[in-house]
């Protein structure tokens, strides 16, 4: 692997440290380090691809780490038959791909791409519908191990985070460097999915060198390399800079990073306001943000979009009650309960409509969000009426002690938060699959 890109290939790089990704074999420099560009992807004592090799690879301690083809990546580990061939997650006539393979990509798959368009680029596919509570799972256990390596994880997604592993050495008795290619190795064996890592030394220049060589890459860009390598780099590498963004540049003339090296931090901030300062420093490799840890969810929601438009009662109900159930698993696995639900609508015209509700005791319950929203629903209802989303959401958190408390004067609403908290402690024992579920789940 190569990872010292401002190193011409085939010359040699003075005193690097470097590691090998399959066995235990490292060196922070010396004369055993002393390879030339076309032979460092192998390891000198096992003669085998997967060597790292950097003159900052023991000092950095940023990293970016992204799970590769997540979704799809988990469906393979659960479907061996998948292996080789094209996979898409996503589905439905107005849906788009959430992921898709390596294998799909290679088709010309993209994520966020409409599935038709997707289908039309790789007919083979093997397509899939999202199963957000399996790769929430793998999630978990992906986050429960990067904060065995340091508590300074900050999620971006369920399968993306930066970890900042400053003062973790002593800890683990070894560089971060090590402790990366290490958990890489833990979850490949334990998840069976593989992950890619970024190593810097900070933010931007991690999430740039995760996706250097993905899948199963493991890429560093030290303090010598920021501004040489960027300046040679898309203007489309700098985070914030998408499709339209691009586009407005490329009017400008500017195409690579290195174009903006010629702008002060003043030009850059008339032409572009305060993201045009971050541009001025992203452009040199330079960004103070630090990685934080994410603060407490101030909302909790779910949508689907509906593959044709509907106006009548009972069809949107069957779509609300899984999204109810959806909600309700979610506050419960962050021991929260929420005050205010809030329904979401968006009509045939694209026209959104929210309609929220107070409550007097919090609720983490399906059965009280879904009785909620359904009045909520109530008044959206009528001739000429027709929708395409429908959501739930909630906010106002308390803790989930605070939820949903017996209520003396309607017997009623207890045996169904008892009923409830039944099926939670057989799905608790069973898994949140297990085939017992209330009638209008069906």
């Amino acid at each position: 692997m190569l990872s010292h890109p401002s190193a011409p290939q085939g010359e040699a790089v003075s005193n690097p440290a470097w590691m090998c990704r399959h066995c235990q074999a490292h060196s922070s420099g010396g004369a055993d380090a002393q390879v030339t560009a076309p032979a460092r992807a192998r390891c000198p004592r096992r003669a085998r691809p997967g060597l790292t090799q950097h003159p900052e690879l023991f000092e950095l301690n940023i990293a970016h780490i992204d799970c590769d083809a997540f979704y799809a990546a988990v469906e393979k580990r659960d479907n061996p038959e998948l292996a080789g061939k094209p996979v898409i997650i996503g589905g439905g006539k107005r849906g788009v791909v959430a992921t898709a393979c390596y294998v799909a990509r290679t088709r010309g798959v993209r994520s966020a791409m409409p599935m038709f368009k997707a289908l039309e680029a790789c007919p083979e596919a093997v397509v899939i519908r999202p199963n957000m509570a399996k790769y929430s799972a793998v999630g978990r256990a992906v986050r429960e191990a990067m904060q065995a390596l340091t508590p300074i994880v900050q999620p971006l997604s369920i399968d993306e985070a930066f970890l900042d592993l400053s003062g973790t050495q002593a800890l683990h008795r070894r560089a971060p460097a090590l402790v990366l290619r290490d958990f890489q190795q833990q979850i490949e064996r334990d998840l069976g999915i593989s992950v890619s890592v970024g190593l810097s030394y900070n933010k931007l220049m991690a999430k740039i060198a995760s996706d250097l060589q993905k899948p199963r890459g493991f890429s560093v860009l030290g303090q010598a390399d920021g501004p040489q390598f960027l300046a040679q780099q898309d203007l489309s590498i700098l985070w914030g800079v998408g499709k339209v963004t691009m586009q407005k540049m490329n009017k400008r003339g500017l195409y690579k990073v290195g174009d903006l090296l010629s702008f002060s931090e003043d030009e850059l901030f008339s032409l572009y306001g305060a993201w045009g300062k971050r541009l001025y420093f992203y452009a040199r490799g330079l960004d103070s943000r630090a990685v934080v840890e994410p603060a407490k969810s101030k909302s909790l929601s779910n949508e689907t979009t509906f593959s044709e438009d509907l106006s009548q009662r009972e069809d949107l109900e069957k779509k609300l009650w899984p999204l109810c159930e959806k909600l309700s698993y979610r506050l419960k696995d962050q021991s929260l309960a929420a005050k205010t639900l809030t329904l979401k609508l968006k009509d045939t015209r694209f026209r959104s409509i929210t309609r929220s509700l107070t409550l007097p005791d919090a609720t983490a319950s399906a059965e009280r969000t879904f009785e909620t929203a359904r009045k909520l629903l109530n008044p959206e209802l009528g001739p000429g009426k027709a929708y395409r989303l429908i959501g739930i959401g909630s906010h106002g958190f308390v803790p989930i002690e605070q939820a949903d408390p017996l209520d003396l004067m309607d017997q009623s609403n207890n045996k169904k938060r008892d009923l409830e908290r039944a099926l939670d402690k057989v799905r608790e024992k069973l898994g949140r699959d297990a085939p017992i579920m209330r009638g209008r789940g069906l």
